[in-house]
């Protein structure tokens, strides 16, 4: 296969600035409803005559969508993005967040690069996708809560499963610099409640301190991620190459002269995509319940607990499946990489979906004040998605 051109590249056409401007305007931190948003895809959807099946949360206030756009008897391609975005809260934004504001090149604004720059260009194609004669359709995939543990892809996912949807492949537009990325770090996130015995801080050895037993367990867990980065197998397509723990939160304690009856920790584990995540989970709680004969002989009440908060599998694809290939082919990339953030793909690959990740901007302003996506950047999205019908069929995504 011949690489192709991705011509216009500088200036999106006005449609996707436009279609950027409108998404960023929607607040969609992922504390918050999506719904606004969700709704007005919907309609700009069904004013094309489109159909959308949405699937709710529990609460009803969040929302993914997924449309098909174009027919054909081959197994279409998944376009799949996120809505919600990261908090602003005490972030130093020159400018109003959720007021795309176009300047040196770029367009800022809260999600320009994670990842509605992506959703406006796919949004912005949608005439040209129904007008295509391909024989294969393209699908549209949009999620609530990714930001806090790629959430609501779950019931989306489930839902196209049980429809009996086939797919020969899924683009999940993440800002890679319109890089493929064939793998990425898996994302586990746990709480672990220590539960001992409030007492005078005169009389330590009365209590039961759950600061200081939960600090041994977080010691641990840094002895368990140092024995890694230096123990496992390097893979150097990661910035990061080795498997990673640490933990984020602690709370705990009322005051000084009180021995502390609770503590509370979070912690992260980054797998590599060949590591179990379940092992290095089973180690940390064997630890644990090596500290609770001594924390029972004080208080037999006295107990350590631990929740999984979120886990999102790590991806792992070769380069010669069909979807990789095409990817590569019409970006003109000539290997695809890997990712130490964890993404939505690692999940549609679980569920039989080969899945690469490529999007326009730089994950590097994600998340930052005065987060923007390059006009470039856009316009090489436009160009891409523009060829992925054509490229689809050179690819043999067709009956």
């Amino acid at each position: 296969m011949t690489s192709i051109a991705l011509k216009g590249e500088g200036i999106p056409s006005p449609h996707v600035i436009e279609m950027l401007t409108r998404l960023i305007a929607f607040p969609t931190v992922s504390r918050d409803s999506n719904l606004p948003l969700i709704y007005w895809v919907r309609d700009y959807l069904g004013s094309l005559g489109v159909p959308c099946r949405l699937t709710y949360d529990a609460t009803g206030q969040k929302a993914n969508l997924f449309a098909t756009l174009g027919e054909g008897s081959a197994p279409g391609i998944i376009l799949s993005g996120h809505t919600d975005v990261v908090p602003v809260d005490g972030q130093a934004w020159s400018t109003d967040p959720f007021h795309a504001a176009t300047r040196d090149n770029a367009v800022y604004g809260r999600g320009s690069a994670d990842m509605k720059g992506f959703i406006a260009v796919a949004l912005a194609l949608v005439p040209r996708f129904l007008e295509g004669k391909h024989g294969f359709p393209i699908h549209l995939a949009l999620s609530y809560d990714e930001e806090v543990g790629c959430l609501g892809v779950r019931g989306l996912i489930k839902d196209l499963q049980e429809i009996g949807l086939r797919a020969a492949g899924c683009i999940v537009g993440e800002p890679t610099m319109m890089q493929p990325l064939v793998a990425h770090k898996g994302a586990y996130r746990y709480r672990c409640s220590v539960h001992g015995r409030e007492a005078h801080s005169s009389y330590t050895p009365m209590g039961v301190n759950a600061i200081e037993y939960a600090a041994r367990i977080i010691v641990y867990i840094r002895q368990l991620a140092d024995e890694l980065s230096f123990t496992e197998q390097r893979d150097m397509a990661f910035v990061v190459p080795y498997t990673t723990l640490q933990t984020g939160t602690v709370r705990g304690g009322l005051a000084a002269n009180i021995v502390p009856k609770r503590c509370d920790f979070e912690f992260d584990v980054r797998t590599m995509p060949t590591t179990s995540h379940e092992y290095l989970y089973g180690k940390i709680q064997e630890y644990a319940e090596t500290l609770l004969p001594e924390m029972k002989a004080v208080d037999p009440e006295a107990s350590i607990a631990f929740e999984c908060l979120a886990e999102t599998p790590g991806l792992s694809m070769t380069e010669d499946e069909d979807i990789v290939r095409l990817v590569k082919m019409l970006t003109g990339a000539k290997s695809a990489s890997a990712a130490s953030y964890a993404t939505e793909a690692g999940l549609f690959h679980e569920a039989g979906i080969p899945t690469v990740i490529c999007g326009p901007g730089d994950i590097e302003q994600a998340h930052r004040p005065d987060e923007f996506v390059a006009l470039e950047q856009l316009a090489r999205c436009e160009a891409f998605l523009s060829a992925l019908i054509g490229g689809g069929k050179s690819a043999g995504l067709r009956d």
